[in-house]
């Protein structure tokens, strides 16, 4: 069946066709608002595939340890858990400075868009 209606499609006969539907029976400036506006739909729809190919940085994530002897003593262990304390609480402070900081920021946009009334 469907040989059967490709065998009378023919390629000059379409041609004609679409001319005479299209071409002839439109004015100019239709024409041409067609085109353009195929065009500016064509722009834009590359633009978004174009923006959308977004390449990410190779980034090496390495994550360091500490080797540890097996035979230390609870004292050692206990010395070195009050160092990293100290360290992980300087840390801790550091993020709730710069969190506090970000707040802060955000207050105030937040203030001078109330005064703008938005």
């Amino acid at each position: 069946m469907a040989m059967s209606v490709l065998r009378y499609f023919s390629v000059p006969r379409a041609y004609r066709d679409v001319k005479r539907v299209f071409v002839t029976r439109r004015k100019p400036y239709e024409i041409w608002f067609l085109l353009l506006a195929m065009a500016l739909t064509v722009a834009i729809i590359a633009g978004f595939v174009h923006d959308s190919n977004i390449k990410r940085p190779y980034h090496e994530d390495i994550i360091y340890v500490q080797s540890w002897p097996l035979d230390r003593s609870e004292a050692e262990i206990l010395a070195q858990q009050k160092i990293d304390a100290a360290k992980k609480a300087k840390e801790q402070a550091a993020i709730e400075k710069a969190e506090k900081e970000r707040q802060a920021q955000f207050q105030r946009l937040d203030n001078e868009l109330d005064a703008w009334g938005i």
